[in-house]
């Protein structure tokens, strides 16, 4: 049987400056509540067995990457490791962790079976999706925290939008598949919460710029109706868009703002807009620094009243955002020394992580 964990009445987080080596800070915040909040990438997590659908081929033990039991056993333990570790950072679990590249619930089980993480109790929520690529998002929660009420999986359509799809065609439009967007409505200490997990469309270039503000359109009208449907609802949308906090989808069609103070009821609050800018990086995409792993949270969260859940700063009067980045995640050497440390390179299996870093926000009362 798992075993539950209590929270503290005080968390008192001594964290690394937002990205970086070891660095406690002076004075770290103290609050009655809080939990941690955020998103991490896997990067292919796939099980050796072929499912019905799922384009896991290069996924099999005779496939391109000779992926065998003992593989798939390394790549289980090196994410729990790192979930470990962040909770080994913040004092407690991760009260919710969106995940995304993830080939079913059977790697998921596996995952939160794992020995480094298993007094976690993480649930999921998962749904199975029609991603050609045969990956989905789901998420991991703690049932002594997160009640959940409700969940959806909420397909990609490319009508109705704002956006002109002129340049495609009705068969083209029908081919294309991508995973679906997961919402994830429930509860914590009585408050009405939503989390939207996304893997917003890949940089496939020339028609493809379009599909990820098309994919921000739906996350963004989907919140927007629970707004009404549930006043005072705190949204949380995280997942990794393809896209920087700077970005047209981020921006325009999500509505993300860089600061809490003029923040509208109907725009997020994106503390990575600022880190960004600031040069902070979750992964290395052709050469440049960017953060696909968003976390931003609606203004009822953003700014709360008195004595509500509310996002804070995690390292104080810095950043609200962090990106977790332990020199045992990262290419210590070599033509990649300073990016993430990932499973494969060229080609090769190097026991490595994920090519993203997660982040992570923390919400407190």
């Amino acid at each position: 049987m798992k075993k539950h964990i209590l929270y503290p009445l005080f968390l008192v987080l001594l964290l690394v400056a937002a990205c970086g080596p070891a660095k406690k800070t002076a004075s770290a915040p103290s609050y009655r509540e809080s939990h941690i909040i955020g998103f991490y990438n896997l990067e292919n997590l796939f099980d050796t067995y072929h499912d019905e659908g799922k384009n896991d081929t290069e996924y099999l033990p005779e496939g391109a990457n000779k992926w065998t039991e003992v593989k798939y056993a390394k790549k289980l333990s090196n994410m729990a490791r790192v979930i470990a570790a962040m909770k080994e950072d913040n004092g407690v679990w991760h009260a919710v962790l969106g995940v995304s590249e993830i080939e079913n619930r059977h790697v998921l089980e596996d995952l939160v079976s794992e020995p480094a993480i298993a007094e976690a109790n993480y649930q999921i929520v998962h749904y199975d999706g029609p991603d050609r690529r045969g990956v989905d998002v789901a998420l991991l929660y703690r049932p002594e925290v997160l009640k959940v009420l409700a969940t959806e999986s909420i397909p990609f359509t490319f009508k109705p939008s704002r956006i002109d799809w002129s340049q495609w065609t009705e068969e083209e439009m029908d081919y294309f598949k991508t995973r679906d967007v997961l919402m994830v409505r429930g509860t914590i200490g009585g408050e009405m919460f939503a989390f939207f997990v996304a893997h917003l469309p890949s940089r496939l270039g020339g028609k493809g710029a379009d599909l990820r503000p098309r994919g921000a359109e739906i996350i963004y009208d989907r919140a927007m109706e629970l707004q009404k449907e549930f006043p005072g609802i705190k949204i949380v949308v995280m997942g990794d868009m393809n896209d920087n906090p700077t970005d047209v989808s981020m921006t325009e069609f999500l509505h993300g703002k860089e600061f809490i103070d003029g923040l509208a009821d109907e725009d997020f609050f994106d503390p990575f807009l600022s880190m960004i800018k600031a040069g902070y990086a979750s992964l290395y995409y052709q050469g440049g620094n960017n953060i696909f792993d968003i976390v931003m949270v609606n203004k009822a969260l953003a700014a709360a009243g008195s004595g509500e859940w509310q996002i804070r700063p995690i390292v104080k009067g810095k950043f609200y955002g962090r990106i977790f980045n332990k020199p045992f995640m990262t290419n210590q050497s070599g033509q990649y020394k300073g990016t993430p440390y990932r499973t494969f390179s060229n080609g090769a299996f190097v026991d490595g992580y994920s090519d993203h870093y997660p982040t992570y926000i923390l919400i407190a009362r």
